[in-house]
């Protein structure tokens, strides 16, 4: 036990790993603020000039970089409408309107104390449930997979304000762009129309930041005479209060969030599109309405994917598997050190375990000093005249963009989203479910190849195995249930059943 607390509170006490902690966090928020900088990138940096050092000392200023970029991207996706990453897409729905009505001290600070809460409900379900979560995660098959790409797909038509056919003609979009490229089973090219600059596919990154930051910047042209709105930055430290109030909420969401991220190859982003579909059913009467600056839908993505982080060590640690794309190049770092990451590193190097643990707290507790610091000059960035900001936009969007793969056919890519994402936004369609299609898509895509393979390409045993299994048929009733819940027939049926009821005998 002793033994244990030593591994755990390793970090802590040592001044070395500390700052290492203390610099990888500080460098992981605003890696992840800036679009196209993504945290698998940093990592995959990292692991280039740190395989010299101890395995400690790289896993503190790793683990530093991934809880801080997970959190950084939602400081863009408030003041700018810009996710740094796709995991604060859901953020911008309510975080920018915020801004907008000079709020977004309020809701940095919020989303800060709440992808705190987040993390630690992540880490404490690594600590305590690592090998029950990691033998659920191995239950799901490629049918599993393929339904939550499925339901992840039709939830964006919620995420669209009043038209659901909107919603899902954005996501039908955004699933189109990201089948573009080498198919991934017969490396056939897909819409690449015999050209190989669209064999390797289009970035989702590239389209994010065009859909999002370019789109914007054209939208905001039609408003230069407008005044900034001046930001109110008397309150960053949320109020007890509303921490009780959104307790529920952000406890839900961490819920989500820990047991997507332990799900292989999902990730922060389906974590939080889940966690606030959630919130939005269960929410019934928000003080403000969902997609206008709803607090609830700051507080669900962002402890969603920050919880993530430790759901997605679960079955790095257990089983070898990675949870996302970050933990995958962990894996490599592990390997470069000599390690085996799966079933025996619990046995043969435990103290890895608990000092990953250990240390994932302390990077939490960075993040917290500096999340709530600093937001003064971030929330200068929303005061700056339309004139200087808009072109600033464009500027760090081409940067972000050549970033990528220092290609600059990417900066084309960004300019024609951008272009189609203001006529999407000048007609009424989000431009949040086109980038969660291009996310999903391939997932859908490749999962769905492997079912089909695993039935031996035979439709009846295809169906029947989604009946047969039963987390294929959980998910398959939820699939169904959020189907028809976007469809006229729930209010029709309980218009009936008002028809029917029998009125109220008055009194006496």
């Amino acid at each position: 036990m002793l033994e244990t607390l030593g591994y755990l509170t390793l970090s802590w006490l040592d001044p070395w790993l500390l700052m290492l902690t203390a610099a990888g966090t500080l460098a992981g928020i605003y890696v992840g603020a800036i679009p196209g900088l993504s945290v698998t990138m940093a990592v995959s940096i990292l692991i280039s000039f740190t395989f010299k050092w101890s395995v400690n000392d790289a896993l503190a200023l790793i683990a530093g970089v991934f809880v801080g970029g997970v959190y950084g991207g939602s400081r863009t996706a408030i003041l700018l409408n810009i996710p740094g990453a796709p995991s604060a897409i859901a953020t911008a729905l309510d975080g920018y309107p915020m801004a907008k009505r000079g709020e977004a001290g309020e809701a940095v600070g919020l989303t800060t104390v709440m992808s705190v809460f987040g993390g630690f409900v992540g880490i404490a379900a690594l600590a305590l449930f690592a090998p029950l979560l990691a033998d659920f995660a191995l239950m799901f098959t490629s049918r599993d997979y393929l339904l939550l790409a499925l339901i992840g797909i039709l939830l964006v038509g919620t995420l669209s304000g009043e038209s659901f056919a909107k919603g899902v003609f954005a996501g039908a979009l955004g699933v189109l762009i990201g089948m573009v490229g080498l198919d991934p089973m017969t490396a056939e090219g897909r819409f690449t129309f015999d050209t190989i600059t669209l064999m390797g596919g289009i970035p989702y990154v590239v389209a994010m930041i065009g859909f999002f930051g370019v789109a914007e910047a054209f939208v905001q042209l039609h408003r230069l005479d407008l005044p900034a709105v001046k930001q109110k930055i008397d309150r960053v430290i949320p109020r007890l209060a509303d921490l009780r109030r959104y307790f529920r909420v952000a406890l839900r969401a961490s819920g989500i969030g820990t047991v997507i991220g332990a799900l292989p190859g999902t990730g922060g982003d389906i974590a939080a599109l889940l966690a606030y579909d959630d919130a939005k059913r269960a929410t019934k009467n928000p003080q403000v309405p969902f997609g206008e600056g709803a607090r609830e839908g700051l507080v669900a993505p962002e402890a969603a994917n920050n919880a993530a982080v430790g759901g997605a060590f679960v079955p790095m640690l257990t089983l070898g598997i990675p949870g996302d794309a970050v933990t995958a190049v962990i894996i490599g770092a592990l390997f470069i050190h000599g390690l085996k990451p799966g079933p025996l590193l619990l046995v043969e190097t435990p103290h890895l375990f608990w000092f990953t643990v250990g240390n994932l707290a302390l990077a939490n507790v960075f993040l917290l000093i500096f999340g709530l610091t600093g937001i003064r000059i971030f929330t200068k960035i929303v005061e700056c005249p339309k004139a200087v900001l808009i072109p600033l936009i464009i500027i760090l969007s081409a940067v972000g963009s050549y970033a990528i793969q220092n290609n600059p056919i990417d900066i084309y890519w960004m300019l024609l989203f951008g272009v189609f994402g203001y006529f999407l936004k000048v007609y009424g369609f989000q431009v949040g479910p086109v980038i969660l299609g291009v996310i999903l898509g391939p997932m859908m895509d490749a999962n769905y190849r492997r079912a089909m393979i695993g039935a031996r390409n035979d439709p009846a045993t295809f169906l029947w195995d989604f009946l047969s299994h039963p987390i294929s048929c959980v998910l398959l009733i939820a699939f169904l249930a959020l189907l028809i819940s976007q469809t006229p027939l729930p209010r029709l049926a309980r218009a009936a059943l008002r028809r029917r009821r029998p009125p109220d005998r008055e009194a006496g």
